[in-house]
């Protein structure tokens, strides 16, 4: 699973803000079997009991498909809730540690918005690269963007899976064409939409086209 570049192809955050009377598992599920390729569950605001609630419930659906899941910069809760991995930023704990804990078999994830930053977390053990913001985004107002440049230049610096992220719709998702990334991670082109199945479905297409 961690060596497989194909599960990077559509990886879907998420994001609660549009739920409405929907529950999150369930959105998840819709998602995936209509094409989501990897899941990222990402809380800001759940205390730790209600994190690991919902985080069992994520897990549950993907052991159903096979579908990798990591849990966005809280370690604790993916031990608890044996997530696949973790994926953490900058300003979390390093790739090296986190490995010390999750062990070999683990996916570890790493938020980079240089070369320097994304050689040295492949250094430290990482399975993959996210780097973002590479277009203005609503999930992350103080996210500084990362320039298309920079992004190849990533991607020619490290062996590991490099996926973009930031604001990539189906508006602008082709301009990553030629890039070298293994592909996009989205939140709310899909958890926004009124169609959650038909724009991953067109995310999916779409995601094949730029890293042909």
């Amino acid at each position: 699973m961690k060596s497989d570049k194909e599960k990077f192809l559509l990886y879907v955050v998420t994001d609660r803000t549009w739920l409405g009377e929907n529950k999150l598992e369930d959105q998840v599920e819709e998602i995936i079997k209509s094409g989501a390729t990897f899941i990222q569950l990402r809380e800001k605001e759940l205390d730790f009991d209600s994190f690991v609630s919902q985080g069992k419930k994520i897990k549950e659906v993907t052991d159903k498909y096979n579908i990798p899941f990591v849990v966005n910069d809280n370690i604790d809760v993916a031990m608890a809730i044996d997530a696949d991995g973790v994926h953490v930023g900058q300003g979390d704990m390093e790739a090296k540690e986190c490995r010390k804990l999750l062990g070999k078999e683990k996916i570890i994830g790493v938020s980079a918005q240089t070369v320097e930053q994304a050689v040295l977390a492949e250094k430290d053990g990482a399975d993959y690269i996210g780097v973002g913001a590479i277009f203005s985004t609503s999930t992350k107002a103080d996210a500084e963007n990362v320039s298309l440049d920079t992004l190849k230049e990533i991607c020619s610096a490290v062996s590991i899976p490099v996926v973009a992220i930031g604001g990539i719709n189906e508006k602008n998702i082709l301009q990553l064409k030629g890039t070298g990334i293994s592909g996009v991670a989205v939140v709310s082109a899909i958890f926004a939409a009124k169609d959650i199945k038909k724009a991953t479905e067109n995310l999916l297409i779409l995601a094949k086209e730029i890293v042909k």
